[in-house]
């Protein structure tokens, strides 16, 4: 099933040329599948009463068109599989004449918060999500290869205002990390991220950026250099 919603570009959505942020356009696509989730009774609460959490594995989010200040969207999402304790979900954003400005593939792991392992999603939870076409689109692989090479910055703490409702940093807060070692003129038309493990309050990071043609490997890593996430900016 569809999930949908509409909104318009906010002034705290955009940047300095107008137009929506990359990381919004991740927050609107995060936020349709939490009110998704809520409004089939499966959101934050149930989760937090049966002892289990999606965890996102990994994003591939397209860009076409940033839409620009005060314009109408429509958000999307709908999960297109289920296997075991996998979940996949699309997502697009819509202008009001149809236009797709972006869009999105996504993976994510249902876990048991007791165990900290990988759980089979139950028949009854599969009931309140119906399956959906899958978008046409050209899907990348999950896994990232890191590169050899990467030049370290300098680290920083993980603070209060990073964490979500899960207590470790959120996943668009590590794009808006990663992002403030990307060049303001480059224009990103995608973006994939893989998400190796959580970082939480007080957690060291350490970037590692590797600059190529075209594109911007970040790697947000811990005092042993080991990844909470790799991104990949094209």
């Amino acid at each position: 099933m569809k999930y949908t919603f509409d909104s318009r570009i906010r002034y705290t959505e955009v940047g300095e040329n107008q137009k929506i942020t990359l990381p919004a356009i991740l927050n609107y696509f995060q936020d349709c599948s939490i009110f998704h989730s809520e409004d089939v009774n499966l959101g934050i609460n149930y989760l937090a009463e049966n002892k289990r959490v999606w965890l996102l594995s990994s994003w591939q989010i397209v860009i076409d068109r940033y839409p620009a200040l005060g314009e109408e969207i429509t958000i999307s999402t709908w999960p297109y599989e289920f296997k075991r304790f996998f979940g996949k979900r699309n997502f697009t954003m819509k202008t009001s004449a149809g236009e797709m400005a972006a869009y999105a593939n996504s993976l994510w792991i249902y876990m048991d918060t007791q165990t900290g392992l990988p759980a089979t999603v139950a028949e009854a939870e599969l009931k309140g999500y119906q399956l959906y076409e899958k978008l046409e689109m050209d899907y990348e692989k999950r896994k990232i290869r890191i590169p050899g090479t990467g030049q370290i910055k300098d680290g920083f703490t993980v603070q209060a205002s990073h964490l979500d409702t899960n207590h470790h940093v959120n996943n668009g807060q590590y794009v808006q990390m990663a992002l403030e070692w990307v060049a303001n003129n480059f224009v990103i038309h995608q973006m994939r991220a893989e998400y190796k493990k959580q970082a939480v309050l007080g957690d060291w990071i350490i970037p590692k950026v590797c600059e190529q043609k075209d594109c911007y490997l970040i790697t947000l890593c811990d005092k042993e250099e080991n990844p909470y996430v790799i991104i990949e900016f094209r």
